[in-house]
């Protein structure tokens, strides 16, 4: 296949550019951070694969004739990326909604070359290129769960009584206990209140869980710190995904619960995380770390980790500050809390109730409530956005209406 020189960089190989595209479309110092840049290198890296032949149906050798060279930009054109449309939207089961946002991370990249000089078109948009495509159905992956109000109830009664029996078991036990088995009564009771905390945060302030809890692909995003919590106000500071800070509302139903918890908890600092993570290893490696930078010889940290049941209850007596929970991390929390209690879910994607569904059941509560624009302010949304992700209340409300006036009417 015959291909249009792209310039002077036309011989120029086009995986030579996704370093650059990517530091450029990242976030954080160097634009090393970032989902979208992680998800972008991904569907980056598959195209080459594509292009070079790695991929596809056995018969395909990929865009370039020559078997000893990579794919340059003289080789790209519309029938490039029509193939490549027409190689995502095959028989693999990809959801069409899918198939377009992968697609959407390549064309992206094509405009980004556009700019650059690399490329003299954007193929990637032309009418020619996406007409494989499948048409979009309007629907994110997986953004569709919505808490019920009985779900919602039903997760918080769960998670408050397990807490509830943690610290009761706790606080009643005798003074002659030993202090080793103290210590693990205190750190269940930690967990079960940190757990409770997480979870009706997620249930009543709508907040994303990216914007509370640590992304390891963004630096920016380390967790929420208990400096940046007003229980007092009733809000809290967070990094939104406008890439700015904020102010998040926290409503009486949370306060109780994180009162409760940091009491417990008694960080021995502000800079502290809200919900540190709990992750032995991780744990294991900061104290020792910590210590050591202190001055401590092994066998003198051996013995201070030997004096606490868990490496958690030595970071908070030695005010060694641990990383929060991630993303995944707290996933993996409402995930056990779900399994663990008598909540059902009914789901074709997740079968537990994942974070955003805690966001979207809110929503659904506010629209119905206050409407959309009260809503998009406690979302942190445009009220446009809302209006189109619950347009369902609408409609049920105006087929309300028309069932009224139809019942007004003397036929």
């Amino acid at each position: 296949m015959n291909r249009r020189a792209s310039g002077d960089r036309g011989d120029r190989p086009i995986a030579a550019t996704f370093d650059r595209y990517l530091q450029d479309k990242g976030k954080g110092r160097g634009g090393q951070g970032g989902n979208y840049r992680r998800n972008a290198a991904r569907e980056l890296e598959r195209f080459a694969d594509w292009a070079r032949g790695d991929r596809g149906p056995d018969d395909w050798d990929g865009i370039v004739a020559e078997a000893d060279r990579e794919p340059a930009f003289a080789d790209l054109d519309d029938r490039v990326f029509r193939e490549y449309a027409r190689h995502l939207a095959g028989d693999r089961g990809l959801k069409p909604n899918t198939v377009q946002t992968y697609y959407a991370y390549v064309s992206a990249w094509c405009g980004w070359c556009v700019n650059e000089g690399y490329l003299s078109a954007h193929h990637a948009q032309r009418a020619s290129a996406t007409a494989p495509l499948p048409t979009d159905d309007g629907r994110k992956p997986g953004d569709q769960q919505a808490w019920t109000p009985e779900q919602r109830h039903a997760l918080t009664r769960h998670v408050d009584q397990v807490a509830r029996d943690a610290v009761e078991t706790f606080t009643t036990l005798d003074e002659d206990t030993d202090p080793v088995d103290r210590g693990r009564a205190r750190y269940r009771a930690i967990r079960a209140a940190r757990d409770r905390a997480l979870v009706f945060v997620v249930a009543y302030t709508a907040v994303r869980i990216g914007e509370v809890l640590r992304d390891p692909d963004d630096p920016r995003r380390r967790g929420v710190r208990w400096s940046e919590v007003d229980l007092d106000a009733g809000s809290m500071e967070v990094y939104r995904k406008k890439q700015q800070w904020d102010a998040a509302s926290l409503p009486d139903p949370v306060l109780g619960p994180l009162r409760r918890y940091r009491r417990l908890l008694d960080p021995p600092s502000d800079r502290w995380p809200v919900f540190p993570t709990f992750d032995q290893r991780t744990l294991a490696g900061l104290v020792q770390d910590g210590l050591a930078d202190r001055g401590l010889r092994p066998g003198e940290i051996d013995d201070r980790r030997g004096e606490h049941a868990r490496d958690l209850l030595l970071a908070l007596d030695a005010d060694l500050r641990p990383p929060s929970l991630t993303t995944d991390g707290g996933r993996g929390v409402l995930r056990r809390v779900t399994e663990a209690s008598d909540v059902t879910v009914d789901h074709p994607k997740h079968d537990y109730l994942a974070p955003h569904g805690g966001r979207r059941g809110m929503g659904e509560v506010l629209v119905r409530a206050f409407g959309y624009t009260v809503a998009a302010r406690y979302l942190d949304n445009s009220e446009e956005m809302v209006r189109d992700r619950y347009s369902h209340i609408e409609a049920g409300e105006l087929g309300d209406v028309a069932t009224e006036a139809l019942d007004d009417v003397d036929f």
